[in-house]
């Protein structure tokens, strides 16, 4: 037993001190094939093959790594809203907020009395809903979620101020004013499909509730019975025609809504399984000052305030004649925020009023789940600080004069039609992605602007992709989807431990498949692993 012992102990030395340097067992990292031939095999397979891909990588410095096609032009989708809010957060503020009120416009009897309408003034407040701020990340949230708050929880409150003042009678309506902003509902080449979602809401000033309804459809109690649903705020608003069958068990659920433009008839059809999970949808909310006007109304009554005359909205029609290209490529002379004016009236009592959670608790919301409407509300403001109009137009000619100004973008690299990328029309380079990126890093709102981006396996956007290391909590990056167009631009942890600057962005894809999707994540997995 001794000897056996000697032994091990003679071949240990052997193998730690006698043996050459050169001869002992080294583990090497693989050595990956470059990004180049990587991306070439990636892009030979017919499932993306016919598509039109572009990519660009540089070092944080802006130093080119890798280039394809990264000067032609592709549909950004929601990676516009990079764009938006990178200029919101650097020319509004982090901390700027908006003031929603109620006021009072007639004659008072003494303070129970109003001889004149209640009004609801729109302050393009995004956040008149139930969502909580700020945001949460995905593992510090509670297990089980809690509760969801009510969704018209601010205007209650609000509500609730109104009472408050003694207010019992009024004789006239119940206004919802958004004239902050021009009447511009829908930015142009925005889908007729898309109206009909809550991720296409038209745009107002008074947002309540992200502009959407929420549509429950449950099974009925047996086959054949009529599936029955709910609404989320229940608000009379939409006439809703509901025609939807019952079917056994594991049968098909299909389920359709359809609206026209303007219409306020919803008709909901089609079938739900016996044992299925209640189906739930988002509808947008056609007039959302109207919408806001009639749940006051009803808030109103519900407090003892008799309303005599009804709800309606008010809204500002725009007059610019010239076209939204003509009027963004006008240089702006002065990017500074201007003074505000207000319109005092003299006929006019606050009734009360509800402040907004700071800008940059949005900016989260709205890059880290895609948020359409916000990013559109921030164009608008762009539009009201810098040049005192909040037309979609003017939205985008100061978005416009930050990136070719300040940024340093080439100004045939990118044109936006909107503030989130709905727009069939909007068009950037992947050279531009980067560049917008690259600035990002040297400006001192770089870190908040950074916290709104989805992280790679964590939450937004990117919750689903990239669940593993080593890219996993490593990829900081804007999304897009729209159509047979998809993009990914942000910021790349790699094998290294250095990061890098990347877009990759693909059109024409094949219309219903993700094969383009699987790609561009397997391209920056080659990016990550090269670098």
């Amino acid at each position: 037993m001794k000897r056996f012992a000697v032994c091990c102990a003679l071949i240990l030395s052997i193998g730690t001190t006698c043996l050459p340097a050169n001869a002992r067992v080294r583990h090497k990292r693989h050595k990956p094939k470059p990004l180049k031939v990587q991306v070439a095999t990636l892009l030979k397979d017919p499932a993306v093959s016919r598509a039109h891909w572009g990519i660009y990588v540089t070092r944080m410095d802006g130093k080119p790594i890798y280039a394809m096609n990264e000067a032609q032009l592709f549909q950004p989708a929601s990676n516009n809203k990079m764009f938006t809010t990178a200029t919101a957060l650097a020319l509004l503020g982090p901390e700027t907020t908006y003031e929603t009120k109620i006021v009072g416009q007639g004659v008072f009897d003494g303070h129970a009395k109003l001889r004149g309408n209640v009004v609801l003034v729109g302050a393009g407040d995004a956040n008149l809903s139930g969502r909580t701020l700020p945001y949460v990340e995905p593992v510090d949230r509670p297990n089980p979620a809690p509760p969801a708050p009510d969704p018209l929880r601010y205007l209650a409150q609000m509500a609730d101020q109104v009472a408050a003042t003694g207010l019992k009678v009024v004789n006239g309506d119940i206004v919802g004013d958004d004239t902050l902003f021009p009447w511009e509902p829908y930015a142009e080449d925005w889908t007729i499909d898309d109206a009909v979602w809550g991720y296409g809401a038209p745009v107002s000033a008074l947002t309540i509730n992200d502009n959407q309804i929420k549509v429950t459809v449950t099974p009925g109690a047996s086959v054949g019975a009529q599936a029955t649903f709910s609404l989320l705020p229940a608000i009379s608003y939409y006439k809703i025609v509901s025609d939807i069958q019952t079917v056994g068990a594991n049968g098909p659920t299909s389920i359709f809504y359809e609206r026209l433009p303007g219409s306020k008839d919803l008709r909901i059809y089609g079938t739900i399984a016996l044992n299925a999970s209640p189906d739930v949808e988002e509808i947008a909310i056609d007039d959302p000052a109207e919408y806001a006007a009639v749940a006051l109304k009803a808030m109103l009554d519900a407090r003892g305030i008799e309303v005599t005359g009804r709800a309606r909205a008010e809204h500002r029609l725009p007059t610019d004649t010239q076209g939204l290209l003509a009027v963004s490529s006008q240089p702006v002379a002065d990017l500074t925020q201007r003074a505000a004016a207000a319109a005092a009236n003299p006929a006019e009592k606050l009734l009360a009023s509800h402040t907004s959670p700071p800008l940059e608790e949005n900016l989260v919301v709205t890059n880290k789940v895609s948020q359409n409407l916000h990013a559109e509300l921030f164009l608008h403001h762009l539009g009201i600080a810098v040049l005192g109009d909040g037309s979609t137009a003017s939205g985008a000619r100061v978005v416009r004069a930050f990136l070719t100004g300040r940024v340093g973008i080439d100004p045939d690299d990118f044109i936006f039609f909107d503030g989130s990328g709905l727009s069939g029309h909007d068009l950037v380079t992947p050279r531009a992605a980067a560049k917008l990126l690259q600035y990002a890093t040297t400006q001192p709102w770089f870190a908040d602007w950074k916290r709104s981006l989805p992280i790679g396996g964590e939450d937004g956007t990117l919750a689903e992709r990239f669940p593993k290391l080593p890219i996993k909590d490593h990829l900081f990056a804007k999304t897009g989807t729209l159509g047979e167009a998809r993009a990914l631009s942000g910021y790349l942890e790699c094998a290294s431990g250095k990061t890098v600057i990347f877009s990759v962005m693909v059109d024409n894809h094949t219309p219903r498949t993700h094969a383009d999707r699987d790609t561009m994540d397997k391209i920056v997995a080659a990016i990550a692993e090269t670098n």
